[in-house]
């Protein structure tokens, strides 16, 4: 019995294990901090934040172990049943939600909030990985990259309809799972990134402008290869997309996005300063940050975080109580334990022998590296204000248990991977 017990455990890979429990008891940690009440210190004063972040991180601990119990092979095939349930949850909740902040994203339980769109991200993970894992035999063709996106695409749309962008948009991270299985090349990638690039710009530039800038680039590239017929037809259809494209960007601003992700945007651009209005919120979290200089104020001294300055301290704005209470020194090493947990979902992605499980692995990785990516990088100022959790770190037992849930099946995956999953 004890070298069964051995065995199994012997397979588990405590590294990762420890990166994961590492990052919740800073959570736990700077959660006290960021609403800390001297009049109910106890950590487990279920009438605070940090108390009932204690629950969730002790349910998170079970959740875990029973995954690791459960047989590996249950996921992935149950995977449809999981991804069915979280869709029927986004109906419900266009239904029966509560509206928190202008989104309608919490089921109420009474005892606990409940938002669906957090577990479509694992159920999207499983069911993607299925399916492309059963074309793994094959050449990748659109076919099958335009149906591996609707998989993506189906929570994207319910989670639009709430409206939570910052939900919706973390789906197409798993992008980077379609371009390690052969699905994107680096072109189409690069294409992505101009995209994104001239969004950016034709908020800055009037548009026609700007597609005069391009015609101008895009000529002399044409005069530099005009002996060669195919590629002054390819630079002439990417030239007619970005114009297209760039054309359709105010369109986009204005009848898709929210009015305050507008602002947030505008602020973030400069094209508008609100230090007392809607950019209030970024305002004050550099401020906080900024703050705490090398070494940080000291757990529990954050000026910022006590006397409640920055909203949303708890969850969003997480990171804010970290740079101020523990400095550059502490922000850096939150940051290195993240890149380290990353590199090791990368490295366990690899070693897997089932194309399902090194899938998964890779969509687990996306999914966190956007949550990191976009929640520091909004504390900080270099991107819009969309409100999405920090991993482990935030309070809310919906990120907490999503995220766990989305580690361990992959950590169950590994342990398993002599087998077949």
């Amino acid at each position: 019995m004890n070298n069964q017990k051995t065995s199994f455990f012997g397979k588990i890979d405590w590294l990762t294990i420890t990166l994961w429990l590492a990052l919740c008891l800073i959570g736990l940690f700077n959660i006290r901090a960021a609403v800390f009440n001297p009049e109910l210190p106890n950590f487990f004063t279920l009438g605070t934040n940090y108390g009932k972040q204690s629950l969730y991180l002790v349910s998170a601990i079970i959740l875990g172990v029973s995954i690791l119990i459960i047989d590996a092979k249950f996921f992935s095939s149950a995977s449809p049943i999981f991804y069915g349930i979280t869709a029927v949850l986004l109906v419900i909740v266009l239904v029966v939600g509560r509206n928190v902040g202008g989104n309608q994203a919490w089921i109420d339980l009474g005892f606990f909030r409940l938002q669906p769109s957090e577990f479509a991200k694992l159920s999207t993970c499983l069911l993607l990985a299925n399916f492309l894992s059963s074309q793994s035999n094959k050449a990748p063709t659109m076919q099958t990259l335009a149906m591996g996106a609707g998989i993506v695409l189906f929570p994207v749309f319910l989670v639009m309809l709430q409206p939570d962008t910052g939900s919706a948009l973390a789906f197409f991270s798993l992008i980077f799972v379609f371009y390690r299985e052969g699905y994107v090349n680096n072109e189409l990638l690069i294409f992505g990134g101009l995209c994104i690039l001239l969004f950016v710009l034709a908020l800055l530039v009037n548009p026609w402008i700007l597609i005069l800038i391009l015609a101008l680039l895009i000529g002399l590239v044409m005069w530099n290869y005009r002996k060669r017929r195919k590629y002054i037809i390819n630079l002439s259809i990417l030239f007619a997309a970005c114009a297209v494209f760039v054309l359709c960007v105010d369109l986009v601003y204005e009848h898709v996005l929210q009015p305050h992700q507008r602002d947030r945007i505008d602020i973030i651009l400069g094209k508008m300063e609100d230090p007392k209005g809607k950019g209030y919120n970024l305002n004050q979290s550099k401020i906080a940050i900024g703050s705490g200089q090398l070494l940080g104020k000291g757990y529990l001294q954050g000026t910022q975080t006590k006397y409640n300055f920055v909203p949303e301290q708890s969850t969003d704005f997480i990171f804010c109580t970290v740079g101020e209470e523990w400095g550059f020194v502490g922000s850096v090493t939150l940051l290195l334990i993240y890149l380290t947990l990353l590199l090791r979902i990368i490295h366990i992605a690899e070693r897997q022998r089932s194309a399902f499980a090194r899938i998964y692995a890779y969509g687990v990785a996306s999914i966190l590296f956007f949550h990191l990516f976009i929640n520091i990088g909004m504390t900080i100022g270099i991107v819009p204000v969309i409100g999405i959790p920090l991993p482990f770190i935030s309070y809310g037992g919906s990120s907490l248990w999503s995220f766990t849930i989305l580690l361990f099946i992959m950590l169950k995956f590994d342990s398993n991977r002599k087998g077949v999953v």
